[in-house]
């Protein structure tokens, strides 16, 4: 019988659980909601017991789903990314977790950066250390941990005073599990606090733990993605329905665990992303930062490599918000009630309008931005509305919207790494729609492979991570192991209409810019 894997991967919307085996073949998963708050100022924040909970019951619920409680030897897991949970000596949280979205230091975090000599808005000695040391630099959108530490100095001086560790939302769910306070040295990455230039030996530097205001005591200890750092506690063996015996990964953030799932793990190799939000990544052999766009090669959670990350805030976000909150918002003018065939009937209406939408353009920034701009202050927008304009042409303007972003960003991802991505493989719960895929093959004007079981690659690329622990598979051995389901060619035919409407794109962020920041700053 073969031996599996624990696959826990929490993203914001609630944890998805999978027992994967050891030659990555997903056997099955599920997936329970937790709760998301969001306040006044650009606050989100989730409960940390709320994400155990739901593990716990999407484990034991896939655990009876595969029968494999019995084979299972070792957990990972892989989590949303850059969220701050400040926990007492025992690991309890003292107050909720902050996350990737909250964006409430961005006043703040110029403060922490601040010099002398400004350079795109940084004190000009600190950005050339944190660039020399690290490969990047704190967002100065404000939503990675720097900022939200520098928000609690401001609002709660208290909570950091009783902190016993600052841990990622990943670190604290392997304390849960196994009882160690340790960070891996891709988690860590958005702590702006450690030394990246040996790859091999990253390692936290005194100079930056004092610019971001941090003790040493107060961060947990460093170690490999995949190293083995423990085994399940009593408690949680008995939590999970598991054994004390069951190890424990160092486990990876979603931006990597998405990666190594994909299966484009050769440099230059890359891939998409789509679910709540999105990215576009890849391997790469070198330490480089674009500190004007927001991409840097930071450490990969394959030994020894680094990879670019270039993220998107909102992309299914905008379906789900459009569906919540217009189309069936349970307000007393509609029904309030989401037909279970609620995506089918999105896609079919969507292909009906054709490609362009009819001029209506779609800015997907919702949550204001990462990358190519960090910028905070810029919202959503249907542009171009007429009284001719219909549903179909909203729906599909979505679609196009986030393409027209990812365009965006691959143009800067392109010139970082230097060399043409083609194909590019596609994953998350956005790659299940053909919609979609052919969309981004036509507005990017690249080949488009959409990978089996596409909102399974978080969990897979965690179970490929814990086998590459125990010495089963090799990094080598990873792209044979993951499939392509379809894949979709640029349609000639298009490349006009969306060459011009990804101008249009561009420009609506260039002309509005200064009006959201009126609005929004």
């Amino acid at each position: 019988m073969t031996d599996c894997v624990l696959a826990i991967d929490l993203g914001t919307s609630g944890p998805k659980v999978a027992v994967v085996t050891l030659d990555a073949e997903v056997l099955g998963w599920q997936t329970r909601p937790t709760r998301l708050a969001l306040s006044e100022g650009g606050g989100a924040e989730q409960d940390p017991q709320d994400w155990w909970q739901a593990i716990v019951a999407a484990a034991r619920a896939v655990l009876e789903q595969t029968g494999a409680a019995e084979r299972v030897v070792a957990v990972a897991v892989t989590s949303q990314w850059a969220g701050t949970v400040v926990v007492d000596e025992r690991g309890e949280p003292l107050r909720p977790a902050i996350i990737w979205a909250d964006s409430r230091g961005a006043r703040h975090v110029a403060e922490v950066c601040s010099g002398l000599i400004r350079v795109q808005g940084y004190g000009a000695r600190k950005l050339a250390r944190w660039l020399r040391l690290t490969g990047g630099a704190p967002s100065l959108a404000g939503k990675e941990p720097v900022a939200h530490l520098a928000w609690l100095r401001h609002n709660e001086p208290e909570v950091l005073e009783r902190a016993a560790k600052i841990l990622e939302p990943k670190d604290w769910l392997n304390f849960k599990l196994t009882g160690e306070f340790v960070a891996t040295y891709d988690s860590i990455a958005v702590h702006w606090a450690t030394d990246n230039r040996d790859i091999h030996n990253v390692r936290y530097d005194p100079t930056l733990l004092e610019w971001i205001g941090l003790p040493r005591a107060k961060l947990p200890e460093l170690r490999g993605a995949t190293e083995i750092i423990g085994t399940l506690t009593r408690a949680a063996a008995e939590a999970l329905g598991l054994t004390t015996a069951v190890e424990v990964v160092g486990g990876t953030p979603d931006l990597h665990s998405a990666a190594i799932g994909s299966g484009a793990v050769r440099d230059g190799e890359a891939h998409i992303y789509v679910g709540t939000s999105s990215w576009i990544n890849c391997h790469v052999p070198f330490k480089k930062t674009d500190i004007v766009h927001n991409i840097a090669s930071l450490p990969s959670p394959l030994p020894g490599r680094y990879f670019a990350a270039a993220a998107q805030e909102t992309a299914g976000a905008c379906f789900e918000h459009l569906r919540d909150s217009i189309l069936f918002a349970d307000d007393g003018l509609g029904t309030g009630t989401i037909p279970d065939d609620f995506w089918t009937r999105v896609e079919a209406l969507a292909r009906t309008a054709p490609p362009g939408s009819n001029g209506l353009v779609f800015t997907p920034w919702l949550y204001g931005e990462r990358s190519p701009v960090a910028d905070h202050t810029i919202r959503a927008g249907f542009h171009n509305l007429s009284l001719r304009t219909g549903r179909p042409e909203w729906l599909r303007s979505v679609y196009e919207g986030v393409a027209f972003n990812t365009r965006w960003l691959m143009g800067y991802l392109e010139r970082f790494v230097g060399k043409r991505c083609d194909p590019i493989r596609f994953i998350g719960g956005g790659a299940s729609s053909r919609l979609w895929c052919q969309i981004m093959a036509d507005v990017l004007d690249r080949e488009i492979l959409q990978v089996v079981e596409p909102r399974a690659c978080n969990a897979r690329g965690a179970g490929l991570l814990a086998s590459l622990a125990r010495g089963h598979l090799t990094v080598e051995d990873i792209p044979g192991r993951v499939g392509i389901a379809e894949r979709f060619v640029p349609t000639a035919a298009n490349r006009g209409v969306y060459d011009e409407m990804f101008a249009v794109f561009l420009a609506l962020y260039r002309k509005n810019a200064g009006i959201y920041r009126r609005l929004n700053g």
